[in-house]
């Protein structure tokens, strides 16, 4: 009679972790970063159509990575949830928090009872009324919850990325201030090796806490390659609260808020 072969749960775990982290340091990086007006969500990202970023609620968007499809796996139910909690109750019942517990659950079962655990890394974030109350929560392969404070670095040498970050990064910087840094950050190696990114590489959006209702654009065009290269000032006066030149919406709608953004219309996220 042949004896069943056993493995020690420690091994198990960290045998799961370990493949979950490999995968996970494959993929592209993921920035997440607070600015005056909001917070910026920056993507190493050359696929137009297969987003890393994406709006969740009114006030909440999601990004991740590693595998696509599990990811987006989660995505797409959280926006399910938020929309059914938003019906049931109220559009302010939907929060980044309550979010984040959710994914956490799903996370952990599938880590703990599945035989392959989920190869991501998410950040779930809202924006606030002001700086203070801005949420920025992440998760891992295991479904521990961290709520990070100004900024979050995902995906490969996360480590040494979120070491720039803090080094760069301070309170009250504006957009054209983060997301350069960002791209800073995005394109240092690990050897000291520096790689130029352009706006065709990245994927880049913000929650704007001006915004009424729908917070969530995606920033793309004339406008991104200005915040990239110009004076931040030239910026600014460019893209003021009314500009509708480049701030473009799921659809590629201009920034200034349409009929169908009243409240009560629906809310489709992308």
């Amino acid at each position: 009679m042949s004896m069943p072969f056993y493995v020690p749960p420690e091994q198990v775990m960290k045998d799961r972790a370990d493949f979950a982290r490999k995968g996970i340091a494959r993929g592209r990086s993921v920035i997440v970063v607070g600015y005056d007006r909001g917070i910026a969500f920056v993507a190493e990202n050359p696929s137009r159509a297969l987003h890393k970023v994406s709006e969740i609620y009114d006030r909440i968007a999601f990004a991740a990575v590693g595998r696509y499809n599990e990811f987006e796996s989660l995505r797409v139910a959280g926006i399910r949830y938020a929309d059914l909690r938003g019906y049931s109750y109220d559009r302010t019942d939907v929060t980044a928090r309550a979010l984040a517990n959710t994914y956490a659950q799903t996370l952990g079962a599938v880590f703990t009872q599945e035989s392959k655990p989920f190869e991501i890394e998410i950040v779930v974030a809202e924006v606030g009324v002001d700086s203070d109350t801005d949420q920025i929560f992440r998760l891992t392969y295991d479904g521990s919850v961290a709520d990070e404070q100004g900024f979050v670095a995902m995906g490969g040498a996360s480590d040494a990325a979120e070491e720039r970050l803090g080094t760069g990064w301070r309170p009250g910087m504006t957009l054209a201030e983060v997301l350069r840094l960002a791209v800073d950050v995005l394109g240092a190696g690990e050897n000291g090796e520096r790689r130029a990114l352009d706006e065709g590489q990245l994927e880049v959006a913000v929650l704007d806490r001006d915004r009424p209702r729908r917070s969530f654009r995606r920033i793309v065009g004339p406008l991104l390659t200005r915040l990239l290269v110009e004076a931040p000032g030239a910026v600014e006066a460019t893209a003021g609260p009314g500009s509708t030149e480049t701030v473009a919406g799921e659809g590629g709608s201009a920034s200034s808020a349409s009929p169908a953004d009243g409240p009560g219309s629906p809310t489709p996220p992308s």
